[in-house]
């Protein structure tokens, strides 16, 4: 049981996970939208849910989104910068926000998980290089691609995005850990930095 309360009644998890998503496609709106994005003063407004319930729900979606961005995939193999951006398409394309994410990637470039590292604002997100290695590392990867979006549709990289890509590569080439490319993501459309900037020549990988 998650608790009891007005509305919610005794439910098993899977009762109250049905009443709420009843609950939010009012006004005609897809639930599971809604309940991707939703904060704990929505939650509250669906009677019988209270903060320290509300609290427990976020707790849930999250483990959620974090099995789901990790989960092991079906072995595609990640040979050209398109099939990288259609496996982060779902995270990075049409998000409102900046999201920085990494394509986790075995030896042979097949396709292991992909996971969220950071969430920022509508005109930025931070990630840090020891962040997103510790995350491949965790993962098991051999191989990585790096990836952001940006929510306004230019795909133009800003002096920080190349400037992280740098500091990326170079570390990549400490820990033996290729990165494969950076993408950014935006309104439909991907640019590859592996291909449209000397980077990758004054950086080897060792693909």
């Amino acid at each position: 049981m998650l608790g009891t309360g007005q509305g919610a009644g005794k439910l098993s998890a899977v009762g109250l996970g049905q009443y709420i998503l009843q609950q939010l496609s009012q006004h005609q709106r897809d639930p599971l939208s809604v309940l991707r994005e939703v904060s704990i003063q929505e939650l509250t407004k669906v009677p019988g849910i209270g903060n320290a319930k509300a609290t427990t729900i976020l707790a849930a979606i999250e483990l959620g989104k974090r099995v789901y961005q990790s989960r092991p995939a079906d072995k595609t193999i990640v040979d050209d910068p398109a099939v990288a951006a259609a496996a982060l398409s779902h995270d990075l394309m049409w998000q409102s926000q900046e999201r920085f994410a990494v394509l986790l990637l075995d030896v042979k470039h097949r396709l292991i998980g992909t996971q969220i590292i950071t969430i920022g604002t509508a005109t930025e997100t931070l990630a840090h290089p020891r962040d997103i290695f510790r995350e491949v590392i965790r993962q098991g990867a051999t191989r990585a691609i790096v990836a952001h979006n940006h929510p306004s549709g230019n795909l133009e990289p800003s002096p920080e995005d190349i400037t992280l890509t740098q500091q990326l590569l170079s570390g990549a080439q400490f820990l033996g850990l290729p990165i494969l490319d950076h993408l950014i993501l935006g309104n439909g459309d991907y640019l590859s930095l592996r291909q449209t900037t000397p980077l990758w020549n004054d950086s080897p990988q060792g693909d």
